[in-house]
């Protein structure tokens, strides 16, 4: 299934983590959300893998969330169905009241970031914002590790 999706991650004390070619970058307690595309001939298979590289049963690490999955943890993944390629459009969304992290998940696009940081839990506002956009009713996907 092809759709847009944005996990949900906590950060249980802050750390310094080396994130590919953006080098070592900074990040606070608190929540993270990724924004992602499943658009690809995996589709939602995109999300098992990140669930994988997060608890270790993947260790490739492909794109900057990579780096990023395994120092923290995963709280969910909110997936929306949809064959249009809303993850630019989601993202602009969920930076209207998250702090982007300049650069990251972003390489491939003019975004300012695709990873967003809050004090507080954002799986609501995610989801609405997922749900707003694509005009599909989101899923909740938890880790089952």
């Amino acid at each position: 299934m092809k759709g847009i999706y944005i996990l949900i991650l906590r950060m249980k004390e802050s750390k310094d983590i080396r994130v590919g070619k953006l080098g070592m970058l900074h990040f606070k307690r608190g929540y993270y959300s990724y924004v992602g595309s499943a658009q690809g001939s995996g589709g939602d298979k995109r999300i098992r893998r990140h669930f994988d590289v997060a608890y270790g049963k993947n260790t490739t690490r492909r794109w900057h969330i990579d780096y990023f999955l395994p120092q923290s943890e995963l709280v969910c993944a909110v997936f929306s169905p949809t064959d249009e390629d809303l993850e630019c459009v989601i993202a602009r969304n969920v930076s209207k009241y998250s702090e982007p992290l300049q650069g990251f998940g972003c390489s491939d696009c003019h975004c300012a970031s695709h990873l967003f940081f809050s004090g507080k839990n954002t799986l609501d506002e995610v989801s609405d914002i997922c749900e707003g956009v694509s005009g599909n009713e989101s899923i909740i996907i938890y880790p089952d590790m």
